[in-house]
C-alpha cells in the first residue's frame, strides 16, 4: 500500500520427530531444524521488522545441563542478528571440539540452540516499546522443568486491563500490563496449578519426587490449562507456547481472526502464520498443510503425539481479510487468485469512471503489492473487450468498422511510477520537506497523452498521506485527462484492535472525509456530541456487549459521497487535472475473499465485544483530543 501500516507478527514452530542423527544422515546437517527455522522466519519477514526471537528446547538432558536456549534481537536486521548469534555460538563449540560435527547428540549437549523443539517469532510492535524487552519469545523460568513456559504470539488483546486485574485477583504481582505478559502469566498460573495437583496425586500413588517428574510430563493436560487460561481473552490471536519438558501448543482465537497453519509427517510437525511458508521451506504438497480451526489448539506432546483439540467455543469465523488483501505472501495459490479477483470486482466502477473509453486509458499500479490486483483488473478489461466482440459478431449485420476497432483494441498497460528507495526525507521540520516527499516516486514520461485517463491501482488507502504529498502531484505532471486511483480494499473507517497497527480514528482519510461532509451540512458538532455521549455512557456503564456508536458518523453518506470527499481532500492545489478515487465495495470484497469475512475496519462489525469497546474509546480519545491507543 502506498501508506505503509504495520503488520501483525509471525510465528513459526518446529518439532523434530526423529533423533538429530536422522537429519544428519538424510539431509547432511545436524542443524536441519535451525536452518529450517531461519528460512521460515525470513519467509515471514514481511510480517515483522521491529524484532525477532528464537527459543529451543533439548529433550532428555541430565540435571545441571542446559535444556532451554533463547536469543532475541531488536537490531535493524533482527532475523539476521539472531541467527548470526546462534551460528557464532555453534561455530565456537565446533572449533573447540571438531568431533562435534559428526556427532549430533554430542553437539546437542555441548552447544546452545540445537534441540528438537523450536519456536521463532518476527515482531511488529503494536503495544509497548520496540526494545529487546518487548521482543518474543517470552520466558517464564522455574527450577521445575514442567513450570518453565516460553510464549510467542501473533495477537492483540482488547481487554488487557481486565486480564491484568484477573492476575492481581489471583494474588500475582505482574511487572507490567503488556498483553504478552498478562497472557503468559495467565497460562503460567494454571500450568503451575496443574503441575502441583498432578504431583499431589502422584504422591498418593506412591511416586517419589524424582519418579513423579516423567509422570507429570506424560499426564499434563495442555488443553485443560489453555481452556482455563483463555476463558476471558478477548482479541485476535495465534498463541504459541513450549513447556520446559517438551510439550508444545498453538491456540487460535474463536473467530479465527489471526491465521495459523500446520503440517505433520513422520519427520516434523510445523506450525506457521502463513501456508506458503511451510510449503516452500519443507517442499510438501499443498494438501498436507491444514488450517488450524478457530478456537482449537494443536498440541504436540513430548512423546510426539499430535492432537487438534477444541479449547474455546468457536464464534462465527471472521478471518482477517487484510491478510488476503495485503499482509500474507502472495505466492499462496488461493491468495493470488483472491487478489486477482479483487481487481476484477473493480472493473465495472472503473469502466463507468472513464466513460467506457478504453482506447484512451492507461492502466498502471502503485506500489508493487498492488500488482496482482492490477492483473485482475486488466484481465477483466480484456474479457470485457472479448464480450463486446462477441456481441457484435452476433448481430445480423456486424459493423465491420466497429469490429475492426474492437479487434485492434487492447488495454494499455504501462509502468508509470517507480519508488526511489534511495531517497530519504531527512528534513523533518522545514517547509522544503514537502518538496522532498513529492519526489519519493519517479514517473515515466511520454506514455500518457493529454486525452488519456490514467488509472492507478493501489491495494488500500489508509491515511492518504503519500497520495497527497507525492503520488498525485507526480502523476499530474504527465497531464492526463483525469487520474483515477483504484483501491482494491474498501474504505478503512474504523481502528483494528486485533494485531494490525491501525489504532486512531483521526488517522483515517475516510474518517476525515466524513467529518468534512458533516461540516458542510452544518451537522458536525451535534453529531460528534451525540456519538461521544453514547460512547461515554457505554464505557461508564461497562456495557459487556457494547455497540459501535461510531457507525452513526458515516450513516448519512453513501460510499460514493465519502470517496468524492476523500478525492477532494487528497488533491493538492498543484494537481492540474481531475482526480477520482474508487474503493472496493464490501460486496466485492466478500465475493473475492469468500472465506475471510473479517471486515471490521471497513464495516465496523467487530467479531468480539472488545472490538466495539475499543472503537468507542477511540472516538472518545479523538473527541477529548487524546492522541493515544484505545487498547
Amino acid at each position: 500500500m502506498s501508506d505503509a501500516i504495520k503488520h501483525e507478527c509471525g510465528i513459526a514452530l518446529i518439532r523434530l520427530k526423529k533423533p538429530l542423527a536422522y537429519y544428519k544422515e538424510k539431509y547432511g546437517s545436524s542443524l536441519y531444524g535451525i536452518n529450517k527455522m531461519y528460512l521460515m522466519m525470513e519467509k515471514q519477514h514481511n510480517r515483522g521488522q521491529d524484532g525477532a526471537g528464537f527459543a529451543s528446547i533439548k529433550y532428555d538432558m541430565a540435571p545441571g545441563e542446559r535444556y532451554i536456549s533463547r536469543v532475541r534481537s531488536s537490531a535493524q536486521q533482527p532475523i539476521q542478528d539472531v541467527f548470526n548469534q546462534i551460528s557464532a555460538r555453534i561455530q565456537e563449540g565446533m572449533e573447540k571440539n571438531p568431533s562435534l560435527q559428526e556427532d549430533p547428540e554430542a553437539l546437542k549437549r555441548s552447544v546452545p540452540y540445537v534441540g528438537e523443539l523450536m519456536l521463532g517469532h518476527v515482531r511488529y510492535g503494536t503495544f509497548g516499546k520496540n526494545s529487546i524487552e518487548s521482543v518474543h519469545p517470552f520466558l517464564r523460568q522455574n527450577n521445575w522443568m514442567h513450570r518453565n513456559l516460553i510464549v510467542a504470539g501473533n495477537f492483540n488483546m482488547t481487554n488487557v486491563n481486565e486480564l491484568f486485574q484477573n492476575l492481581v485477583t489471583l494474588g500475582q504481582h505482574p511487572k507490567e500490563k503488556a498483553d504478552t505478559i498478562t497472557v503468559m502469566e495467565k497460562i503460567g498460573h494454571f500450568l503451575d496449578d496443574a503441575v502441583a495437583k498432578l504431583y499431589k496425586k502422584l504422591k498418593k500413588e506412591g511416586f517419589n519426587k524424582f519418579e513423579a517428574s516423567p509422570q507429570i510430563a506424560e499426564r499434563l493436560n495442555i488443553v485443560k490449562i489453555l481452556r482455563k487460561a483463555a476463558k476471558n481473552w478477548d482479541g485476535g490471536y495465534a498463541m504459541a507456547g513450549m513447556i520446559g519438558h517438551g510439550d508444545a501448543f498453538v491456540l487460535r482465537d474463536p473467530a479465527g481472526i489471526r491465521p495459523a497453519f500446520y503440517c505433520e509427517n513422520d519427520e516434523i510437525v510445523v506450525v506457521a502464520s502463513e501456508r506458503p511458508v511451510i510449503q516452500t521451506v519443507f517442499n510438501v504438497p499443498l494438501d498436507t498443510i491444514k488450517e488450524l480451526d478457530p478456537g482449537h489448539a494443536i498440541v504436540i506432546k513430548k512423546s510426539g503425539k499430535v492432537s487438534i483439540d477444541p479449547v474455546l467455543e468457536p464464534l462465527e469465523k471472521k478471518a482477517c481479510s487484510f491478510e488476503r488483501i495485503y499482509f500474507s505472501r502472495g505466492s499462496d495459490a488461493s491468495i493470488y487468485k483472491e487478489r486477482k479477483n479483487l481487481g476484477k470486482q473493480l472493473f465495472g466502477q472503473v469502466l463507468e469512471s472513464i466513460q467506457h473509453d478504453l482506447k484512451h486509458t492507461v492502466f498502471s499500479y502503485i506500489p508493487n503489492t498492488a500488482e496482482t490486483s492490477f492483473y485482475g483488473l486488466v484481465g477483466e478489461a480484456q474479457a470485457h473487450l472479448q464480450t463486446q466482440i462477441g456481441l457484435e459478431l452476433e448481430q445480423d449485420q456486424p459493423n465491420k468498422e466497429k469490429l475492426k476497432g474492437l479487434l485492434n483494441l487492447s488495454p494499455r498497460i504501462e509502468k508509470i511510477a517507480i519508488k526511489d528507495a534511495k531517497l530519504r526525507t531527512f528534513i523533518t521540520a522545514d517547509n522544503s520537506r514537502d518538496d522532498l516527499v513529492a519526489h519519493v516516486y519517479d514517473i515515466t514520461y511520454g506514455v500518457v497523452q493529454s486525452s488519456d485517463n490514467l488509472v492507478i491501482v493501489d491495494d488500500s488507502i489508509v491515511r492518504g498521506t503519500t497520495l497527497r504529498q507525492s503520488i498525485l502531484t507526480m502523476l499530474s505532471r504527465l497531464n492526463p485527462k483525469q487520474i483515477v486511483v483504484v483501491s482494491s480494499a474498501p474504505q478503512i473507517r474504523y481502528p483494528d484492535c486485533y494485531g494490525i497497527d491501525m489504532a486512531k480514528l483521526e488517522d483515517f482519510i475516510a474518517f476525515q472525509a466524513a467529518l468534512a461532509l458533516h461540516e458542510e451540512q452544518g451537522t458536525l458538532q451535534a453529531t460528534l456530541d451525540q456519538i461521544y455521549a453514547k460512547c461515554k455512557a457505554s464505557v461508564e456503564n461497562k456495557d459487556s456487549e457494547a455497540t459501535n456508536h461510531v457507525k452513526a458518523l458515516y450513516a448519512p453518506f453513501s460510499q460514493e459521497q465519502v470517496s468524492e470527499k476523500i478525492a477532494a481532500l487528497l488533491t493538492h492545489a498543484s494537481v492540474s487535472c481531475p482526480v477520482k478515487i474508487i474503493y472496493q465495495t464490501i460486496e466485492g470484497l466478500h465475493t473475492a475473499c469468500p472465506e475471510h469475512k473479517g471486515d471490521w475496519y471497513f464495516t465496523g462489525d467487530y467479531p468480539t465485544p472488545g472490538g466495539n469497546r475499543v472503537v468507542n474509546r477511540a472516538f472518545m480519545n479523538f473527541y477529548e483530543g487524546k492522541s493515544e491507543r484505545a487498547y
